[in-house]
């Protein structure tokens, strides 16, 4: 089965770590992809630029309109997500609480409901 672990924050969230915490942030979040690279059950592990940097499309008319930012206004953004394949949904709960911003904040769990086969 596959899931999504999904975590969110904002610059300010960020910006409240101290520069010289970072490389210790770095780390064990690696070593937690490592960690579950490693079994097999990590995918994918994707972090997402700041929210200025985000686009939002809309087809209009035959015409694409695209403007700056999210679509949703919004404290927090989707920053990063991880793609899970577990044998069920407790073992995916189960790596999700070894995700380190679990301790400090929530990070979501969704099942993945249909996956594409690639069209050849």
């Amino acid at each position: 089965m596959k899931f999504m672990l999904m975590i969110y924050g904002n610059q300010e969230t960020w910006s409240a770590y101290p520069a010289e915490e970072w490389p210790r942030v770095v780390a064990v979040v690696d070593a937690f992809n490592k960690k579950f690279f490693g079994t097999g059950e990590l995918l994918g592990a994707y972090g997402l630029a700041d929210a200025v940097q985000a686009r939002t499309v809309r087809v209009r008319a035959g015409a694409p309109a695209v403007t700056d930012g999210p679509y949703l206004e919004t404290k927090e953004y989707l920053a990063s997500y991880y793609l899970l394949d577990c044998v069920d949904e407790a073992r995916a709960l189960e790596i999700a609480a070894e995700m380190p911003y679990a301790a400090e904040n929530a990070v979501e769990l969704w099942p993945v409901m249909n996956e594409a086969a690639p069209q050849l």
